[in-house]
């Protein structure tokens, strides 16, 4: 599976944290940046992760900001991303099976590394339900 993965400077730790812990279990991250920690602007890294999906070079995504929230919504106004903002795993979880979420935004200053590679852990091992809640992807779909 391959993953494109993009932070701000706020992010950067555990960015490099998550691609160290996963990178033996047969994923490979595509690190849009950043690479340093200067201060920089989410919404470039969050917009350059989300792409990689949209364009088919990534199969899922992860941003990291601070909180979060800035890299969720920044990575939402890419057509065709529904990225979803996880603090524990039962979110990411459902992000995954009730709404085939295909980007996951954390929030580096809000979690630890433990749980956020479980939050990960879940979120790439989960499976997208469809049934019922197709109809509903489409109509998130149509609002694009």
């Amino acid at each position: 599976m391959k993953i494109s993965i993009g932070s701000d400077h706020a992010g950067l730790r555990l960015k490099r944290f998550l691609i160290d812990k996963f990178k033996d279990r047969g994923l490979e991250f595509i690190d849009v940046g950043t690479h340093t920690e200067e201060s920089c602007d989410y919404p470039d890294f969050a917009s350059a992760a989300a792409g990689k999906v949209r364009d088919g070079a990534a199969d899922k995504g992860i941003v990291i900001c601070g909180s979060g929230i800035g890299v969720s919504i920044a990575a939402n106004k890419i057509k065709g991303i529904r990225a979803a903002l996880c603090f524990n795993e039962y979110m990411a979880e459902m992000s995954r099976r009730h709404n085939d979420a295909n980007v996951l935004a954390l929030g580096a200053r809000v979690i630890g590394d433990d749980l956020a590679a479980a939050i990960v852990d879940r979120w790439i091992s989960t499976g997208f339900e469809g049934g019922r809640h197709q109809k509903r992807l489409d109509k998130i779909s149509a609002l694009e």
